[in-house]
């Protein structure tokens, strides 16, 4: 993991970056969320990858893109909350200010 992060380190900041923004959007827009059942598999989905690459069943090449899928999609996945969180921070702190 620490050669992908030393590696990919571009790739990572950019999806941070990526997921920042769509984190900071997502407070201004309101779209359609997808269903219950969709976020069961899909967080099912998840996990099942997730068990994947720990347990190392997929060998080689294909491996190294799971983990750095992965490590891409959380890092991703961090940068949204922080952009989310952000978003609600400053919109709170200029109603109250009204």
């Amino acid at each position: 993991m620490t050669y992908l992060a030393a590696f990919h380190w571009g790739w990572l900041t950019a999806a941070l970056l990526l997921g920042f923004c769509m984190g900071w959007v997502a407070v201004v827009h309101r779209g359609q969320g997808v269903s219950k059942i969709t976020a069961r598999w899909l967080a099912g989905l998840a996990v099942i990858l997730v068990a994947v690459a720990l347990a190392r069943v997929v060998p080689g090449r294909p491996g190294y893109w799971l983990d750095l899928g992965l490590a891409l999609f959380a890092v991703y996945l961090v940068g949204c909350a922080i952009g989310s969180w952000l978003r609600d921070r400053v919109v709170s702190r200029h109603a109250i200010a009204r």
